[in-house]
């Protein structure tokens, strides 16, 4: 298995909140002293981490399931459950999160940057916690809710200012070798370099870091050679530079034909991801100039490519000729980008909370007398209702009463006997509904003689 993986998918499962508690405080002379059941803990969540340190997301492809720890349940004596360890993961810098419908949930960018991925549940309530004027000792509690879990994809955008494009063998490597103390492997083959290289670069007080990718041949975006797989590590480069070989020996090939593959390729990637690397700036660079064969060819080509408006520098990476130029010129170029730029601003947090007023459930006619209620609410409460539970049961249904679902099922055009499904098409409870029951009159069970009271 390689040590670079720039994609992969996560599995995820954030931990369940632990159960309430049905307790009653028990001591001497006081064989019924009030509830006293404590609430279960919250499911831990699972959270992002961008850690510079990290390079790669070989990790989450050898293990692609990750849990966070569950809650603990409540118990007697007030005693609240321990709420469940978070699962920290850390990603490298660049790292894009996304769903399996495509939507973009993330980019992490910057050493610290955190995202809460999937949130724990709930913790149920105990019955100390559900104990009122009106009920002043139940004897159930609530259900601790499930953990969200769910798949994503995370994928990996190097961050480097500047990104080399290039044929293969056009001397990408041996340049970034030259350039920095990156130690890429070099030979004399085609697509040597297999996953992205980055060094890092001093020309005077600017510092700057380059990426090398694998090489780009015509059809690339039609899947020939590595195809625009790795493409996505110069997204987020602020300029590009084009490296000619000026000493190949393939027949049809020469620096001006070999600029315009690459750029119609670059136009191809664009059109396929919808990123537009157009407004980028170029550099291009006529590669190999210690040979003399190839020092006449840039030096007749050259001025054919200032005409188009290219800055044009004449290099070697094997004799290091006009590498000094090149790396302040390129330095001049990522320090106007910088200073370009908008400033900085620390990543935050954006919550949006639902307007007021909005409604929190729908009541859908399935026919036959028969009607679906979504809503998350709804679905919520059922989800934590112990239903072997009179009690509980009858406490559902004073919650989902005062929301006024008997209202709308009603108005829907409900009878008695009609089929109730509350919850999503996978996982919804049916009910039988009886308009003329009242919730409250629920018998709400001995107390003290359940033996699930504890």
């Amino acid at each position: 298995m390689p040590d670079f993986v720039d994609e992969a998918v996560l599995h995820v499962k954030a931990g369940n909140g632990g159960h309430g508690c049905a307790s009653v405080h028990r001591e001497k002379f006081k064989p019924l002293g009030g509830p006293d059941g404590g609430n279960g803990g919250r499911g831990g969540d699972v959270v992002l981490e961008v850690d510079s340190q990290t390079a790669t997301l070989l990790d989450f492809q050898r293990r692609p399931h990750r849990s966070a720890g569950n809650g603990t349940p409540g118990m007697g004596g007030h005693r609240n459950g321990a709420n469940g360890d978070d699962l920290v993961l850390y990603v490298p810098d660049g790292t894009v999160v996304t769903r399996a419908n495509g939507e973009t949930v993330a980019d992490l960018v910057g050493h610290g940057t955190r995202l809460v991925l999937a949130q724990g549940g709930g913790g149920g309530l105990g019955n100390a916690a559900l104990a009122s004027k009106k009920r002043k000792a139940p004897g159930f509690a609530l259900k601790g809710e499930e953990g969200e879990a769910f798949d994503v994809r995370l994928e990996m955008k190097t961050i480097a200012d500047v990104g080399l494009v290039g044929f293969p063998s056009a001397g990408k490597s041996s340049l970034i070798a030259a350039m920095s103390a990156a130690r890429p492997k070099i030979a004399d083959y085609p697509f040597t370099t297999l996953v992205p290289n980055l060094g890092v670069v001093e020309a005077g007080a600017t510092q700057y870091v380059i990426a090398d990718v694998p090489g780009l041949i015509p059809g690339a975006s039609d899947g020939k050679g590595l195809g625009l797989e790795f493409l996505r590590h110069i997204e987020r480069c602020s300029t590009l530079l084009h490296v000619l070989d000026c000493a190949t020996y393939e027949p049809g090939r020469d620096p001006v034909s070999d600029l315009e593959a690459l750029e119609a390729e670059l136009t191809a990637y664009g059109s396929a991801t919808g990123v537009d690397l157009s407004d980028r700036p170029r550099i291009v660079v006529l590669n190999k100039v210690d040979v003399p064969e190839a020092r006449e060819l840039a030096e007749l080509v050259t001025p054919m490519l200032t005409e188009r408006g290219y800055r044009v520098l004449e290099v070697s990476a094997a004799s290091r000729e006009g590498l000094r130029e090149l790396s302040f010129a390129l330095a001049e170029q990522i320090s106007a980008a910088r200073d370009a730029a908008p400033a900085a601003e620390p990543t935050r947090i954006v919550l949006r909370p639902k307007m007021i007023g909005d409604v929190p459930f729908e009541v859908v006619p399935l026919g036959n007398n028969a009607f679906q209620v979504r809503g998350e609410k709804p679905a919520r409460w059922v989800r934590q209702t112990d239903f072997t539970n009179d009690e509980a049961v009858g406490y559902l249904a004073e919650r989902l009463n005062r929301l006024g679902i008997e209202e709308q099922l009603a108005r829907a055009g409900a009878t008695e006997g009609a089929e109730v499904h509350i919850g999503t098409d996978e996982d919804s409870v049916v009910f039988d509904w009886d308009p003329s029951m009242d919730a409250e009159a629920v018998p709400s069970g001995p107390r003290g003689t359940d033996a699930r009271l504890g």
